[in-house]
């Protein structure tokens, strides 16, 4: 195996012993609490409309955790279109923000409906109770208004998957909008244009989120993927519309990147990949804090390499976190993670799809080239280290996995994951180009989660607090 021309700093996996200890001090550290849970913790973390056996479970250790301040978790326990009843909804209309920012081809066609079928959950559900749905949403970066941008593709889809015809306002605010509201009968649909085609929505001017709250009687979040932002239709409208609650799909997302990585059921292994080091040093030391395996692929991997000494070639390098990687080497030996770099690269003389390439240890990247993949020992040993794990997350490819060439490496990942959701593994995909690589392969219905936003996850993977979730009502205690 290529680890053998490797150096010993290559060799991060504890010896089975320090694993062993690591493994029972953590066990001890995350006891469950001997006493049962009441049903009103369970509501004030927010997690009531989730699997209950899941919920009790996660509310009790974010519970025995909460001493310790954990950023991100008890401050995003939020109440869900789930908490209200067909009495709050019947008759009401109920503006949702969906995340409904999909690809387009040049015919204005939709090559991925992930997001959409996303969205569909609940706005049903809203429908099935007798609501009147205003649907809102962004897609792409329109500078005003932009045809190119219109939602209108999106209605015959929508409409299919609702099994009832949506209708399409030509605008999102104004006496037009208004009128059409007013027409749409219980049950129905009206999908807004446009919100982003408005500048005032990214700046979350106070009149235009109270124009939007003007159309309706309460408010549902459920686009995780911009509840990153402080957008007009995302954190102000809930200024002038109570109640403000959280739609099944940003709930699910909060229950699994919150609740799941809170409390994972263990061996707990996180894999991050992508190409620089810069853009997922949060997510690294927050996941550093809570996993027992970390895997780490891609382009960072040759930072990490350099700063233990090691020729690169001319493979991607942030000169200015040599000093970031060797601190995280120290700080994994230190926790006893497991911290596992591959030990060899496919190499690559040129960055481009048809470039020659060649397997090399990690230790011997030749001069003028580049590693773009991991190699094969390297897929054998994530894979073995994968087998041993009850959860995994995942978040960025292992290569340039969008050249056929250098996606051996991620596709094998996405399978190995694939084959451990089907054993009973968590397996949760955290967004962005994994999202990507998982559809690719095909075993994107298998994973336990999907994400489907990809800086959201990245910043609530992070600890961060998102404002389109802390906008929302709390989660309401229950006496038990």
């Amino acid at each position: 195996m290529a680890s053998a021309a490797a150096p010993t700093t290559h060799s991060l996996l504890p010896s089975t012993s320090s694993s062993s200890s690591s493994s029972k001090t953590r066990s001890s550290l995350l006891r469950l609490p001997s006493s049962s849970l009441r049903s009103a913790g369970l509501l004030r973390l927010g997690f009531a409309v989730s699997d209950p056996a899941f919920a009790a479970q996660v509310a009790s250790k974010l519970h025995s955790f909460s001493r310790n301040a954990v950023r991100g978790v008890v401050s995003m326990a939020k109440k869900s279109v789930g908490d209200l009843s067909a009495a709050d909804l019947k008759g009401k209309k109920v503006f949702v923000r969906a995340d409904l920012n999909v690809p387009l081809d040049d015919r204005q066609k939709i090559t991925d409906d992930t997001r959409v079928r996303a969205a569909i959950p609940t706005i049903k559900h809203l429908i099935n109770n007798g609501a009147k749905v205003i649907l809102s949403s962004h897609l792409g970066r329109p500078r005003g208004v932009t045809p190119k941008f219109s939602l209108a593709p999106l209605v015959p889809r929508l409409s299919e998957l609702l099994g009832i015809q949506v209708m399409k306002a030509d605008d999102c605010i104004g006496p037009e909008v208004e009128k059409l509201v007013a027409s749409l009968p219980e049950g129905g649909v009206l999908l807004l244009e446009n919100v982003r085609f408005y500048k005032d929505e990214e700046k979350n001017e106070p009149e235009f989120a109270k124009k939007l709250a003007l159309l309706a009687d309460l408010y549902v979040n459920d686009a995780f993927g911009t509840a990153h932002r402080a957008h007009a239709s995302t954190e102000g409208v809930t200024k002038f519309l109570k109640p403000s609650v959280a739609g099944f799909l940003l709930q699910k997302e909060l229950d699994y990147l919150v609740g799941a990585v809170s409390n994972p059921k263990r061996p707990f292994a996180a894999i991050v990949g992508g190409s620089k080091v810069s853009s997922k040093i949060g997510v690294i030391e927050s996941l550093l804090e809570k996993c027992d395996i970390l895997l780490l692929g891609g382009g960072m991997i040759f930072t990490f390499y350099k700063a233990q000494g090691l020729s690169v070639g001319s493979s991607l390098v942030e000169d200015d976190k040599l000093d970031f990687a060797t601190s995280l080497l120290k700080k994994a030996r230190a926790k006893g993670v497991s911290l596992l770099l591959p030990t060899d690269v496919v190499a690559a003389d040129k960055f481009a799809p048809d470039a020659n390439s060649k397997t090399v240890p990690a230790s011997g990247i030749p001069d003028g080239w580049m590693g773009l993949d991991i190699g094969r020992d390297s897929i054998t040993t994530f894979s073995n280290a994968l087998g041993t794990t009850q959860t995994v997350i995942w978040n960025g490819p292992m290569g340039v996995f969008e050249f056929d060439k250098f996606a051996i490496g991620t596709e094998a990942i996405a399978k190995k994951l694939a084959e451990l959701s089907g054993k009973g593994v968590t397996t949760i995909i955290g967004g962005g180009d994994s999202v990507a690589a998982v559809e690719k392969v095909g075993v994107a219905d298998v994973m336990s989660h999907i994400s489907t936003g990809g800086g959201a996850s990245l910043e609530l993977l992070e600890g961060k607090e998102l404002p389109g979730v802390l906008a929302l009502d709390e989660a309401t205690p229950v006496a038990a």
